[in-house]
């Protein structure tokens, strides 16, 4: 079990309640698919992903980001149980979408990047440790259906 501190709790409210889901979920899902271009295999489906131009213009990229927020948002607001919380999609993403979770790890280094440059000199050391910490346990939730 995580034990959050009031500052980590407050903190990761805090940064979701300042953040705009849909361009901060847009700009980090596609920095992923672009520095990580063995992530696009999942998304064959969304049309042209050829170049940097073509994924930061693609409207299901876009779409996907926004979804990918509102799932973390999920684990903000039960931060106590985010692993029963992301059960299902654990599930899903091992079991029907065989996603390697290895990929969880890089989105979430993309956000980081994403939400540290909407911050600004606010994203001290401080916070970007609460933020890691948190996205760690969204990782480890992601990744419980794997083993």
């Amino acid at each position: 079990m995580v034990v959050w501190t009031d500052f980590e709790r407050t903190t990761i409210q805090d940064i979701f309640s300042k953040i705009n889901y849909a361009v901060v979920g847009q700009a980090a899902f596609s920095r992923c698919l672009i520095v990580y271009p063995w992530t696009q295999r999942y998304f064959g489906g969304f049309g042209n992903l050829y170049n940097a131009a073509a994924i930061t213009s693609n409207p299901r990229v876009a779409s996907h980001g926004k979804v990918i927020m509102e799932a973390l948002e999920k684990a903000v607001k039960d931060m106590d149980n985010i692993k029963a919380t992301y059960a299902e999609l654990s599930a899903l993403h091992s079991e029907k979408l065989q996603v390697d979770p290895d990929n969880f790890m890089l989105l979430g280094d993309c956000l980081t990047i994403v939400v540290a440059s909407q911050l600004g000199k606010a994203f001290t050391a401080e916070v970007h440790a609460a933020f890691q910490k948190f996205l760690a346990v969204v990782v480890s939730s992601l990744r419980k259906q794997y083993y």
